[in-house]
């Protein structure tokens, strides 16, 4: 039986009890019917929000990467590099610069298509999900075009799913783009989970047969 690190138990259950995680039939962006669906935007209060934000400030720490500047992508990106700064200040003594996109660019006021801090430095993004890739990508054309340099991705889930091609999304920005990629879990840590866990096995066996049909090389 495969074994899940207690930080990732705790965090695939913080989620169950959110109502991010859930199992059932969805249509995804892609087109893709999936066993399971994750939404970070069902955690709407405070209390949940911080502690989120930690879940996200721990993995930070743990990943080496050492930024200079977090990065969220609009929409979901924005409350989340917001909640990780703040945790970051808290629990790491880190006290990080944020930014963020809006998705049209604004042509009153100070103008422009980011707000926040000047990009510049080592930037990490910080998002939900990484499934194909295409919202990433259009962040580091902006990282890159203010002349920052993108070192990383923080993300809750990758959903272990091809990208472009046969590699999965995740191997693919490391090889095109050269960025690190860290999720909190991945499916492999799902799957883990709900093996271990009894009366869960038509969710088991619905999530072996999805990635066994979408799941790209490592």
């Amino acid at each position: 039986m495969p074994v899940i690190e207690t930080h990732k138990k705790d965090f695939i259950e913080f989620m169950l009890a959110a109502g991010v995680l859930r199992f059932g039939r969805f249509i995804l962006k892609s087109g893709r019917v999936s066993p399971y669906f994750f939404n970070l935007g069902a955690i709407t209060a405070g209390r949940a929000l911080d502690r989120l934000g930690g879940f996200y400030a721990r993995a930070l720490a743990g990943s080496g990467l050492e930024p200079d500047l977090l990065f969220g992508p609009a929409y979901k990106g924005i409350p989340l590099v917001t909640v990780t700064a703040v945790a970051c200040a808290r629990e790491l003594g880190l006290d990080l610069p944020i930014a963020y996109n809006r998705k049209e660019a604004k042509d009153h006021g100070e103008g422009g298509q980011l707000v926040g801090a000047p990009l510049g430095g080592r930037v990490v993004i910080v998002d939900d999900v990484v499934t194909a890739g295409t919202a990433v990508r259009e962040a580091l054309g902006l990282i890159r075009a203010a002349g920052a340099q993108p070192v990383g991705l923080l993300v809750a889930i990758d959903r272990e799913e091809r990208g472009r091609g046969a590699q999965s999304a995740v191997r693919e920005l490391a090889t095109d783009e050269g960025l690190a990629v860290h999720a909190l879990i991945g499916l492999s840590d799902i799957l883990a989970w709900l093996e271990q866990n009894p009366g869960r096995e038509k969710d088991l066996a619905a999530l072996e047969v999805y990635h066994e049909r979408y799941g790209g090389a490592p």
